[in-house]
């Protein structure tokens, strides 16, 4: 027998159940583009569920229309005072785009008002008298705080168990991490899960050598191996958090009807602190219910995926969810960054309904901590949405779901747009003012070509504009002041309303900034740049002062160039670019602010951007938070993965039975990192000169092989002392 191997036989917890249960394959089938036929789509076995919303879908749309149209008329009469100059049609069809978007928020806004007003956002759902079906509650995490994700991970679990459903339920734990010291702290983390709460918990985890197809790929995967065991899936990201009575509530309503592939829930943001998170905090829990009820009634069952806090009927997606590669090159070709609309429009074109339940308690998430770290993971978000422009013309689609495109790349190509057009306001007002005009072209004319304003007209328009903007905002706000025990909770009406009044201005200051950092996004994207896939950053926690005047500083300049040349030109421009121009030139102070946990926490104190989960805390959060505490001080994050396996004989062998069996190595086909991790760890005279020696490929390789571990666990900790 093997030294190594003798040594550790006999070792206790040696004999624990597997990681993963046994596999279940289910085929899932890539799905085509190019190519469909109605006789593909599934016949609904309840027909009569199937009711579409024709009346609130032509009201949004109409309302849209006629918004619309009014801003584009009276954007026109602006304009055409003495003539439309070819700048200045550029100005209104810029401004119809961009007003059109706020159209169609606001007539949605309208919708969820009325779904929703005299009526609680939330409802904690009632448990159903028993369940039929399995679901495998699945995490996807890569690069993550393992005490974090493991603790709320817990939370859910035991809270199902609580409630007497624990048997319809397994947890899985699918990692795709590449540091390999986080790994193994993810290893001891589950290792610490299951002897909490004993052998029989069906909570596992797997981890993938190769993270293929990233998040998507990990999901296939897991679907195509296990999927079968399962009739849904629930998919939790990382930052995700969801109560018993959620979960609950979400598989009994799959099993309530049959048609359903995806359901979606309105994830609240909680555990923000930081002022940027808690204005996101505040304004997902004000406004997010209003917004999600707009959206829920006139998308009806032809609604979209967010990619996580969902329910997923198993067999809906592995027959109808399996994405292909885009032709081309990254950015706009290869793996699809965006999966959850393209997911969500192939299920729906599959005939199965995609909806929303917004009004299900329990559904939380985290958010970014700062402007910066909004700003990065909108760079990868931004590809993934243009990226959607090539799956426009995909055969087969629902209307609704082609507009989830457009909606999704329009979020992007609005700030460029908002840029363009206040460069073009910029331009005509130099125009007017340093330009001599023409007064007799070679074009026949009777009145000559002079860009000149109605302002009278313009300041009604702009003050129209704003209302429709902030209008949704409202909404949420008479809702939530509505409803007393969210008032209550909230810390009063004048603290609520205070609140409200300080996001607004937060919000139109830092819009700016982001229309910059978006812009700068899409343009790169344009060019050809593509993103990488960087964990998000999830605690509170401020960014290094160089780093931010670093990614600030040409926005502070654009703003003080807009402001020198606005007061040469006119100070009615300054006026009119108020907000854009404070936003730019205090760039570098908001966006260390943003991040300020000092300045979050004193505003919690004072009673203001206060949720009502911040009052009555949920049962689960706290929860999470103490299992999350107690793995913390287990040891498990931050440990060395080298000296962990090397260190402690236990765990050296549980790691290795999670490993999958090794692939056969073609022969003659050499693999450098394996080589020279071979070669380090041969030559290395103690674990010290190992851990100096192999890099992050290198330690990745000897964690994955078991020969190179037999090699790791050989070598002594210490040199010999010379006596010796």
């Amino acid at each position: 027998m093997d030294p190594v191997t003798e040594q550790t036989a006999a070792l206790p917890g040696v004999n624990t159940p597997d990681a993963m249960p046994p596999e279940r394959p289910i085929a899932m089938p890539q799905q085509p583009l190019k190519s469909w036929s109605r006789s593909d789509e599934r016949k609904p076995l309840r027909p009569e569920a199937w009711t579409t919303p024709w009346a609130s879908r032509i009201l949004v749309w109409t309302g849209a229309i006629v918004a619309t149209g009014f801003g584009a008329r009276e954007m026109y009469r602006v304009v055409e005072v003495g003539g439309v100059t070819a700048l200045e049609w550029a100005l209104l069809a810029l401004f119809v785009v961009n007003f059109a978007w706020i159209a169609l928020a606001f007539a949605s806004g309208v919708i969820g008002f009325f779904a929703l007003v005299g009526r609680p956002a939330l409802v904690q759902p009632a448990l159903p008298d028993r369940l039929t079906t399995r679901t495998a509650l699945v995490m996807p995490i890569y690069n993550e705080q393992p005490s974090r994700v493991f603790g709320a991970v817990q939370a859910a679990y035991e809270d199902v168990q609580k409630l007497g459903f624990g048997a319809h339920f397994d947890c899985f734990l699918l990692s795709d991490t590449t540091d390999p010291d986080v790994w193994i702290a993810e290893e001891r983390a589950f290792l610490e899960l299951r002897q909490s709460l004993g052998p029989d918990a069906r909570i596992y985890y797997r981890h993938r050598a190769k993270n293929h197809r990233r998040k998507a790929g990990n999901i296939e995967d897991f679907v195509k191996r296990w999927g079968g065991g399962y009739d849904h899936m629930l998919v939790l990201d990382a930052d995700s958090l969801m109560t018993g009575h959620a979960v609950i509530a979400l598989a009994a309503a799959m099993e309530a009807d049959p048609d359903a592939g995806i359901i979606q829930t309105l994830p609240l943001v909680i555990n923000r602190n930081t002022l940027f998170a808690r204005l996101q905090q505040f304004a997902s829990r004000v406004y997010g219910p209003v917004i999600a009820s707009g959206i829920a009634v006139w998308y009806g069952r032809d609604g979209n995926y967010w990619g996580h806090n969902a329910i997923i009927r198993t067999e809906a997606f592995a027959e109808g969810a399996g994405l292909p590669d885009l032709p081309g090159k990254p950015p706009f070709g290869g793996l699809i960054l965006s999966h959850d609309f393209v997911e969500a429009a192939l299920i729906r074109r599959k005939g199965w309904a995609v909806y929303m339940l917004p009004r299900i308690e329990g559904s939380y998430e985290e958010s970014p901590p700062s402007l910066i770290d909004v700003g990065q993971r909108d760079r990868r978000w931004c590809q993934g949405n243009l990226q959607h422009s090539g799956l426009l013309g995909t055969r087969g689609l629902h209307p609704l779901s082609r507009h989830h495109f457009l909606n999704g790349i329009f979020s992007y190509l609005a700030s460029p747009f908002w840029m363009f057009m206040l460069l073009c306001g910029i331009a005509l007002a130099l125009q007017s003012k340093f330009i001599r005009p023409e007064y007799f072209t070679d074009e026949f004319s009777l009145f000559p070509a002079w860009p000149r304003f109605d302002a009278e007209r313009a300041l009604t328009l702009f003050g129209v504009t704003m209302v429709i903007l902030i209008a949704p905002k409202v909404f949420g706000l008479i809702v939530y002041l509505l409803h007393g025990p969210s008032r209550r909770a909230g810390g009063g009406a004048i603290r609520i309303v205070i609140s409200a009044i300080l996001e607004i201005i937060l919000s139109s200051l830092f819009a700016p900034i982001m229309m910059l950092v978006q812009s700068g996004s899409v343009f790169q994207i344009l060019a050809g740049g593509a993103t990488g896939w960087n964990p998000q950053r999830r605690d509170d926690g401020s960014i290094p002062f160089a780093d931010i005047v670093r990614r600030h500083k040409w926005h502070t300049a654009l703003g003080v160039v807009t402001l020198g040349a606005g007061a040469a030109i006119a100070p009615s421009l300054v006026a009119w670019m108020s907000p854009t121009i404070a936003g730019l030139l205090l760039a570098i102070p908001l966006s260390w602010l943003s991040g300020h946990l000092g300045t979050g926490l004193a505003l919690k104190r004072l009673g203001l951007m206060l949720i009502p989960e911040e009052t009555h805390v949920p049962e689960i959060a706290t929860a999470a938070k103490a299992n999350g505490q107690r793995l913390a001080a287990a040891g498990v994050d931050g440990a060395d993965a080298l000296v962990t396996l090397h260190d402690d004989q236990r765990f050296f062998v549980e790691h290795e039975r999670m490993l999958p069996v090794a692939p056969r190595r073609q022969k003659g086909a050499i693999e450098p990192d394996r080589v020279m991790a071979a070669a380090k760890l041969s030559e290395a005279e103690t674990l010290g000169d190992a851990i100096v020696w192999l890099n992050q490929k290198e330690r990745t390789v000897v964690l994955h092989d078991r020969a190179l571990l037999g090699l790791l666990a050989r070598l002594p900790k210490d040199a010999p002392s010379p006596a010796e």
